[in-house]
């Protein structure tokens, strides 16, 4: 086998689901700052995830949206606001038209 072909950091660490508290000791590279206590009394650092097969909707069978940022609303919102925005340009075209048209009947009429 080659020499230092693994990381040196692979090590126990905590894996900890946000939605439910779920959490599983497994071995890792992944860096983190934190720390806890396990069931065995020993600390070992902790990853915190969103998102885990304790939550996933495939492994629980349930559905649910995920919209801890409001994603769907602001998408909703600025969607509202482009088609108010076009229907003021669509009224503000229409005027203009309506405006030239007047004034080419003025300008006939004058003649």
């Amino acid at each position: 086998m080659k020499k230092e072909l693994h990381p040196e950091n692979y090590r126990l660490v905590v894996f900890e689901d946000l939605n439910n508290g779920f959490r599983i000791l497994t071995r890792s590279t992944a860096v983190t700052e934190d720390t806890t206590k396990w069931e065995d009394g020993n600390e070992y650092p902790l990853i915190k995830v969103h998102v885990s097969s304790a939550s996933h909707p495939f492994f629980t069978g349930e559905e649910k949206i995920l919209d801890i940022e409001g994603r769907v609303d602001k998408f909703k919102a600025r969607t509202a606001a482009a088609q108010e925005a076009k229907e003021r340009r669509v009224n503000a075209a229409k005027k203009q038209a309506k405006r030239k048209a007047t004034k080419k009947e003025e300008s006939k009429v004058d003649a």
